[in-house]
């Protein structure tokens, strides 16, 4: 059976169904009719005005199906559903989309909350069901959304025919819109100027022919809670073209990537089918020499134990600009979700990473065993499953204490996380009882005494419990 396999590309995720389609209307100059009276109407008809509408406000028994033909828009208030059924038939029967207040059976659209950075509009809905729940998601967004991105907004539909007459390739275009976003984003309250544009095209033309090329972003995923994501993570996720992801990788991250990037997976299962660390690289580098921008998603930090320094050096040596996302690593992620200190100043003043096997799969004969037998070292031993009887054996002779403390943690962070605890020298049995899946990190160290102590007096109990019977 061949260990060897080739990058998939994984087909996206159908959406899945709307409660409404969200759609913006541009309604600049054209003819818009609304009928009827009292506050929900005058908002209603503030709303049409301050998207450019041309009003024309009936009384409910002044309008005619005659009053709708050539509308581009209709809108009205009515106390009983009869005149609301009427004045909705009449829209219908000559093809203008209707909206009648507060009567959702009657509507072929629904207005929503608002929150207006105009040109920047985001309409929040919720099909009707809970409307002041959907006011207190504008008032999240309101507060999350500087007043300055309306500015912004404004500048770039200003800037984009200048741009297009600049003389900058399709790929020096988009690098100008990447770093006007990040500039944007860093300054919401500075006035966008020409200065601003001039230097941003300045920028852009600084780069050379490097902009030509596409880019690579090694972005670590963290052990598997996409909410664990850093925001530059997620903004590299939304702006890939192409994303190239291992096994390891909880699905729920790929949920944060734009939409229309290919997914591609390029997994590496230890001791299992995998791609070849060549053939990633290559794919990689080709990509980004197609223009592509390229996301490398790792599991974990992708500057921990996952081969980054070869794709680093790869992209290097064909000079293509690569960039490098921190992320969450398991051990991290799995002391947090156990509300573990890793390091405390009373049981280990060190924290170390090891690897539980070599390149060949077997134990590494290069470990420093003085520091890991150390009573005041926390160690985390990625990957260790295979190995790590042998491992136990070798850091016992060594001197370890068989007693020191130690978990086993499957699938750190994620809503399925289990643990195995037990003193060091009994780990590996518990490990092959629990039959715990993959990922599996292994930490050990005296300041996991309490979280020992807290499993064995729980399993003390349970055994009283049980012998009560």
């Amino acid at each position: 059976m061949s260990d060897e396999r080739k990058p998939l590309e994984t087909s996206a995720e159908k959406m899945a169904p709307l409660a409404r389609l969200p759609v913006f209307f541009d309604l600049r100059g054209k003819r818009a009719v609304l009928v009827g009276a009292g506050q929900a109407a005058e908002w209603k008809r503030e709303l049409l005005e301050a998207a450019g509408a041309r009003v024309e406000v009936y009384a409910v028994d002044a309008w005619t199906p005659e009053t709708l033909r050539g509308a581009a828009i209709a809108v009205g208030a009515f106390e009983d559903d009869e005149r609301a059924a009427a004045f909705a038939a009449a829209a219908r029967a000559v093809g203008v989309p209707v909206n009648v207040v507060d009567k959702p059976a009657f509507c072929d659209f629904a207005f929503g909350a608002i929150v207006n950075r105009s040109p920047l509009v985001i309409g929040i809905s919720t099909d009707g069901a809970a409307p002041v729940f959907a006011q207190a998601i504008r008032g999240k967004l309101e507060a999350l959304l500087p007043k300055g991105f309306s500015a912004w907004a404004s500048a770039a539909a200003r800037w984009r025919e200048a741009l297009k007459l600049s003389g900058l390739s399709i790929p020096a275009r988009r690098k100008f819109w990447q770093l006007f976003t990040a500039h944007a984003v860093a300054n919401p309250d500075a006035q966008p100027t020409q200065h601003e544009f001039d230097r941003l095209i300045a920028e852009v033309k600084g780069l050379g022919v490097a902009v030509e090329h596409g880019s690579v972003t090694l972005v670590g995923a963290g052990p598997g809670d996409p909410e664990l994501l850093t925001l530059r993570a997620v903004r590299a996720l939304q702006s890939a073209d192409v994303i190239l992801f291992d096994d390891l990788v909880s699905r729920d991250v790929l949920d944060f990537a734009r939409r229309e990037a290919r997914k591609m997976l390029v997994g590496k299962t230890g001791f299992g089918p995998s791609c070849k660390q060549d053939d990633i690289n290559a794919l990689m580098v080709s990509l980004a020499k197609q223009g592509k921008r390229v996301v490398r998603l790792k599991g974990g930090d992708p500057l921990i134990f996952s081969r980054a320094g070869e794709e680093i050096a790869a992209c290097r040596a064909a000079n293509i600009a690569v960039d490098v996302v921190p992320g969450i690593t398991a051990a991290q992620g799995a002391a947090a979700k156990l509300a573990l200190p890793l390091t405390d100043r009373n049981h280990a003043r060190r924290l170390q990473y090891i690897t539980g096997h070599a390149k060949n799969g077997a134990l590494p004969d290069d470990l420093d065993w003085k520091m890991l037998v150390d009573p005041a070292a926390t160690t985390a031993i990625y990957m260790p499953t295979r190995t790590l009887d042998a491992l136990i054996a070798r850091a016992l002779a060594e001197g370890l204490d068989p007693q020191t403390p130690a978990l086993a943690i499957s699938r750190a962070t994620r809503p399925d996380q289990a643990t195995v605890t037990a003193p060091i020298v009994e780990l590996g049995k518990r490990l092959a009882e629990a039959a715990l899946p993959g990922p599996v990190l292994v930490m050990l160290g005296s300041v996991f005494a309490a979280k020992a102590m807290g499993a064995a007096a729980t399993a003390e109990a349970v055994s009283r419990a049980r012998r009560a019977l």
